[in-house]
């Protein structure tokens, strides 16, 4: 079994956002980047599978050389091996034509990936994938077992949980419970050092969107306080300040 895990390569949850260029850059200086936290659960099943069904791993990621660190980190965990796509991720659409046009290449009977990425939220990406290589995609899917070339997955809707059936291939968009997060070992870590990391050109250049601008959140109001026996008061500010009624 064959299984391509594609790693997002992002600020740090706690790191301080900051723009410049007028606010149509990010600002880097100062930021410790990390893989998504949604797409290490990802990873975390793969090596799972690895371990329970004899698959290989191998970790995809679309950036530029300054993703390679946290690629590494990847391989630490327990991938066989790396691909980088030498390109920005400038917008979904560009980043699932490169992954489709690798996992059309490399044969894989499963694509693993976050619900989303954490910079930018889209949850895009494995709908796109799954559309490009015509094979069903799901997300957000919170548990999945291989039985011979069946997949079983459970995934979060509306009001409950769905259990669903499929064949391989397929494209999964994954989250919390799926897997348990692994930390890189002294072992993986320097095993990771020697396990190959591919370089590849972009597929094409074909992006759809452009970032105009960022900005920040609204700094947080004044708050005031209401005495608990007041009610009018409370919804007359409601109505006529806060304009919530």
């Amino acid at each position: 079994m064959k299984i391509l895990v594609c790693i997002t390569h992002v600020p740090d949850t706690t790191s301080k956002i900051a723009f410049t260029d007028n606010n149509t850059q990010f600002d880097k200086t100062g930021v410790q980047y990390i893989i998504g936290p949604y797409d290490d659960y990802a990873l975390a099943r793969a090596v799972e599978l690895k371990e329970s069904n004899g698959a290989s791993v191998t970790v995809l990621n679309v950036g530029e050389a300054e993703t390679e660190p946290t690629i590494r980190k990847a391989l630490a965990i327990g991938a066989d091996e790396a691909i980088r796509i030498n390109a920005f991720p400038s917008d979904s659409y560009f980043v699932a034509r490169q992954i489709a046009n690798v996992a059309k290449e490399g044969n894989y009977d499963m694509i693993l990936m976050g619900r989303e990425s954490i910079d930018f939220n889209g949850g895009q990406v494995h709908g796109m994938v799954g559309e490009l290589l015509n094979i069903p995609s799901i997300s957000p899917v919170m548990k999945l077992e291989i039985e011979g070339s069946t997949a079983k997955m459970a995934r979060e809707i509306e009001g409950g949980k769905e259990q669903l059936e499929m064949s391989l291939p397929f494209v999964a968009g994954c989250q919390e419970p799926i897997a348990e997060w692994k930390i890189p070992n002294m072992r993986g870590i320097m095993s990771a050092r020697t396990k190959p990391l591919n370089v590849v050109e972009p597929f094409e250049d074909d992006k759809r969107s452009e970032v105009v601008s960022f900005s920040l959140p609204a700094e947080k109001g004044s708050v005031k306080m209401v005495d608990s026996e007041n009610v009018g008061e409370l919804v007359d500010l409601l109505k006529n300040e806060a304009k919530v009624i």
